[in-house]
């Protein structure tokens, strides 16, 4: 029986162009599939309309071609796909899992959340945020680069948000959805979303949806240990040295790079890297200072 056909995908948010830290997600995912003899896709992340920035999404898109990332198929947007993520939404419901939340701000977002309106019985179809009712289940992370971990669902995170207040769909239901019907085999992403990892893992298993394996690359901080972040780079960075950009990105995976400097040629720098790619030479800690 033929193996199943590697798919993986980068998947980022267009809130600003490309920065180091996220064009290590999106070489390290890559390079992964391409020496996987596989297809990469690229997704933009777009389900929270209110952090997209207009534009943002063409320059990201000119950023991976201007460094040679090429993807397969066609792009995906999330505000176009509100369809399947209200499907899934519904599914829920009918399961007798979602409740409507009224909490504040601050209350949502502190961890494990109370389920203080879990038995308020308030109306669904108001504009109130949607939550899903988690039970004491553990959920295992066996990343293939960071230490394994286990979470209680119920205990260490609490009733998941699904849906805002303001009717956007959570990151967290978007991309289970997403990646399943995209037929996402691993997904290689930053070291920061790994422990949200089991939320999404626990959601697939409510779903029935397959489950990836994951690989969460080092994620790159700055002196202060700050995550490097899309203000902290000019946009035309990487543009102007393509090439010594991908080698950079190539020296903080822990890769070979190449001996000779007469790489001018991007494509034949990227076979290199495809052909060297080694996953056991990455560094295993969570952030790297560059």
């Amino acid at each position: 029986m033929a193996s199943k056909q590697y798919i993986g995908r980068f998947a980022p948010t267009p809130s600003g162009p490309l920065h180091f830290g996220s064009i290590v997600a999106a070489l390290g995912s890559y390079l992964q599939a391409r020496k996987q003899q596989g297809k990469w896709l690229v997704r933009i992340d777009d389900a929270d309309t209110t952090r997209s920035r207009q534009h943002s999404d063409s320059v990201i898109l000119n950023q991976l071609e201007t460094l040679g990332l090429r993807w397969d198929d066609e792009v995906i947007y999330q505000s176009r796909r509100y369809e399947l993520y209200q499907n899934a939404l519904s599914e829920l419901i009918n399961k007798g899992l979602i409740y409507a939340c009224q909490c504040s701000r601050r209350e949502i977002g502190r961890l494990p959340y109370s389920g203080k309106c879990r038995h308020a019985n308030l109306d669904i179809n108001f504009n109130l945020a949607l939550r899903l009712k988690t039970e004491q289940k553990v959920i295992s992370i066996n990343d293939i680069l960071q230490k394994s971990i286990n979470i209680n669902i119920e205990n260490d995170i609490g009733d998941i948000i699904i849906r805002r207040a303001d009717q956007l769909f959570a990151y967290h239901l978007a991309t289970i959805v997403d990646d399943a019907e995209q037929q996402i085999t691993e997904i290689v992403r930053g070291a920061d979303l790994y422990k949200v990892t089991p939320i999404q893992i626990y959601l697939q298993q409510i779903l029935a949806l397959p489950v990836p394996d994951y690989m969460h690359l080092p994620v790159a901080v700055d002196a202060n240990r700050k995550k490097i972040s899309k203000s902290d780079q000019p946009n035309n960075l990487i543009f102007q040295h393509p090439e010594q950009l991908i080698i950079a990105v190539l020296k903080f995976l822990g890769q070979p790079v190449p001996q000779s400097n007469d790489f001018d040629n991007l494509d034949d720098l990227l076979q290199f890297a495809i052909q060297h790619w080694q996953i056991d030479t990455i560094p295993l800690i969570t952030d790297q200072v560059i």
